[in-house]
């Protein structure tokens, strides 16, 4: 695989393109908001100079990164020539299934067709295609460039070679593939979802303030960082929208999101993208602050 096309240029996506780029492939990096395409080309340059700052990459290396990078505002033009394309378009079912209709009309039949998914079910996106054996999910990991991990989810009917090419690749860019099965969630996102989930019931039953939950597994369970924050940091309105998912699709009462999470969610305070969630959170800044509507 030489030419990669990425959907979508926010977090994942220019996060995604950065770190093919950085390893040589050439990237398309594909949105219909020529804007979005700019701030993220603008967010890969300032996340390379950091990592010439710290001395591990060189300036030469940054710029051949970038110059990998072509930016395009139509998906036709953007997977022309692509081997695979990584789907990291906002986790909506009815958005993703409109994307891979398009693309299995437009791309080369030899192409695969990845989805950067964190909870929907590859099957049902590969359905939608007439090549599910070439349809596979990636569910990389934030920050794109710093983890290690990718979850690589075969669908029903993905193929072992387009699998075992995915793993190849993965590997390639310095990851970690770890093969999982296709169930609501994957792993990572069935097990972090609803901990972030009874972290939230904890607080809305008053057994202990928005610090002390996040102390409490920082220095007790050893995370970077507490379940409330990363909450923050992840998008409260993408919690709400896994945990959904997996509450449909399970169909178990432990996968139903708190009323807490869902008036957060509907109030607009999603965490660090709108300013507000249960830290309050200012440009520029990593530093916490509870939100005043938790403070006591």
């Amino acid at each position: 695989m030489k030419n990669i096309a990425v959907i979508g240029s926010g977090t994942m996506g220019n996060g995604i393109c950065h770190v093919f780029a950085q390893k040589g492939y050439n990237v398309a990096m594909i949105d219909i908001n020529q804007d979005a395409l700019d701030r993220a080309i603008k967010t890969i340059g300032k996340n390379l100079d950091r990592m010439v700052k710290k001395e591990k990459i060189t300036e030469d290396n940054k710029n051949a990164t970038l110059a990998k990078i072509t930016p395009f505002t139509t998906i036709e033009e953007g997977v022309k020539n692509a081997d695979l394309v990584v789907e990291a378009a906002t986790e909506n079912l009815d958005l993703k299934l409109k994307i891979f209709k398009q693309l299995d009309k437009i791309c080369d039949e030899k192409t695969i067709l990845a989805t950067n998914t964190s909870s929907i079910s590859i099957t049902k996106i590969a359905g939608v295609t007439n090549r599910p054996e070439k349809v596979i999910g990636m569910h990389f990991m934030n920050p794109v460039p710093v983890m290690k991990l990718i979850e690589i989810i075969s669908g029903y009917k993905t193929s072992p070679e387009v699998l075992e090419a995915i793993l190849e690749v993965s590997k390639a860019l310095g990851k970690i593939p770890v093969p999982v099965n296709d169930y609501a969630g994957f792993v990572a996102n069935r097990i972090l979802m609803p901990m972030i989930n009874e972290a939230i019931i904890t607080l809305h039953e008053g057994v202990a303030g928005v610090e002390e939950i996040d102390s409490v597994m920082k220095l007790g369970m050893a995370h970077p960082m507490g379940p409330l924050q990363l909450a923050d940091f992840i998008g409260l309105d993408v919690c709400l929208w896994i945990m959904n998912v997996l509450y449909t699709e399970l169909g178990k009462d432990k996968y139903a999101p708190d009323p807490l999470l869902v008036n957060m969610v509907n109030a607009g305070n999603l965490g660090v993208k709108s300013g507000e969630g249960f830290y309050s959170w200012t440009h520029g800044t990593r530093d916490l602050i509870v939100s005043d509507s938790f403070k006591k």
